[in-house]
């Protein structure tokens, strides 16, 4: 194992804290819709998903050498920046995990970075092409993309199975839910352990432990899929709400086709080496499944909350690590006020969670009515032809509008008849 300071194994440490929340995080791409429609019990999808997360990060590298090699200069980066951006990282998952929310523990842990390397370096220091090309542009494709294809799956699905016994189709559909919830799962593993691995490569480059341009050391992989791993077990809980029962409600057909969008999305940005935001890509494939099928209802107003969420991701982390790169670099004693404070926030964070717990017995428990249709989804409703025979016939009574008597003012008068 490469030379370990202190430093270095502060830097490693919150680093594997950093995967572990990413797991119990994102276990809502994998398992929410799965959870909701009742293809697995939570536990048992939430199992399943740990252990194809740490077999996923066993497949491959690209990602990991996007974040250790492409979003900053290596030349000038020092440790303590890289605390700082998982600082930024930690903190932003946290609060979206308490409020319920699924963002992006990628762009949380970019945006820590880049902020930290501002702070630190300057501008200079980020290289602003791989942001644009393999970060903000595949944040906004993807979950249009996988958008997109979930809503014309979901059709699809619809409409093969339009002549088939319901019940049995749903059976079906619940078993291909199950194979395509390990295939998000495994993709998740190829794409979000792979960050960690990268930024703790790029610690140990940064520290002088490995040469500059090294890949990802076994120790380090091995480390990184498991801390994803155990977060992924824990589960979610909240954000599994959210993702499978606050966006739309899901049927087995809906489930499968945006499951299986997202991980088709997942795996060929992994192959490419895009550092996908998974949460991006799932969240638009149960909104596509959502308007794909006639009579669904997407909940807006939560939406919008998410999207703010995801807009908010990269600077609300980048300004914390700017933050906590500046004390950081005043020494030792900056690097150990960082850390207490990490701890603390950590702690203060859990403690206002267990006000109102949500765990796995109650994770499909809707506490809000059901949101009337949103404009799009109305809009969508209102240029779909009904289906044949399905118009009932115009009576006269249906014609006829009834005005209510006035009320008389003498009571010795007879009541005005009803106008009609």
């Amino acid at each position: 194992m490469e030379h370990i300071t202190l430093l270095l194994a502060i830097v490693v440490v919150t680093a594997l804290v950093f995967d572990f929340t990413n797991g119990f995080h994102d276990t809502a791409n994998a398992m929410a819709t799965t959870i909701s429609t009742g293809a697995l019990k939570p536990k048992t999808a939430v199992a399943m998903s740990a252990v194809l997360n740490l077999a996923g990060a066993f497949l491959s590298v690209e990602v990991a050498k996007t974040i250790s090699k492409g979003l900053v200069n290596e030349e000038g980066i020092q440790p303590e920046v890289i605390l700082a951006a998982l600082v930024g990282a930690i903190l932003w998952n946290l609060v979206t995990w308490l409020v319920g929310l699924p963002s992006s523990s990628s762009h949380a842990l970019m945006g820590g970075l880049i902020g930290a390397t501002v702070a630190s370096i300057g501008v200079s220091g980020v290289n602003g092409e791989v942001v644009v090309t393999k970060v903000l542009i595949p944040a906004v494709a993807a979950p249009i993309v996988a958008g997109i294809a979930s809503m014309l799956a979901t059709k699809l699905t619809y409409k093969i199975g339009a002549r088939t016994d319901e019940k049995d189709t749903a059976k079906g559909y619940r078993a291909g839910q199950i194979a395509s919830a390990g295939l998000v799962s495994l993709a998740h593993g190829t794409n979000d352990a792979q960050k960690t691995m990268g930024i703790i490569t790029l610690a140990l480059v940064a520290g002088g432990a490995l040469a500059p341009g090294s890949n990802p050391p076994v120790w380090v992989i091995v480390s990184a899929g498991l801390a994803i791993a155990l977060g992924t077990y824990l589960g979610g809980w909240r954000i599994i709400r959210t993702m499978g029962k606050g966006l739309t409600d899901l049927q087995p057909q809906q489930g499968f086709a945006a499951q299986t969008s997202a991980a088709t999305t997942i795996l060929a940005s992994s192959h490419l080496g895009f550092s996908l935001s998974t949460t991006h890509v799932v969240s638009g494939g149960v909104m596509g499944a959502g308007l794909g099928r006639k009579g669904g209802v997407v909940r807006w107003s939560t939406a919008t909350r998410m999207f703010v969420a995801w807009g908010l991701t990269l600077p609300a982390a980048g300004l914390v690590g700017a933050g906590a790169e500046y004390v950081a670099r005043q020494g030792d004693w900056g690097v150990y006020v960082v850390a207490a404070f990490l701890i603390a926030s950590c702690l203060g964070i859990w403690l206002v969670s267990r006000r109102q717990v949500v765990d796995h017995t109650n994770v499909n428990d809707v506490e809000t009515d059901a949101e009337a249709a949103g404009v799009v989804t109305t809009a969508i409703a209102a240029v779909t032809p009904p289906p044949a025979g399905s118009v009932a016939a115009v009576t006269d009574e249906d014609l006829k509008t009834t005005i209510p008597a006035p009320v008389p003012t003498d009571p010795a008068a007879p009541p005005a008849p009803a106008a009609v």
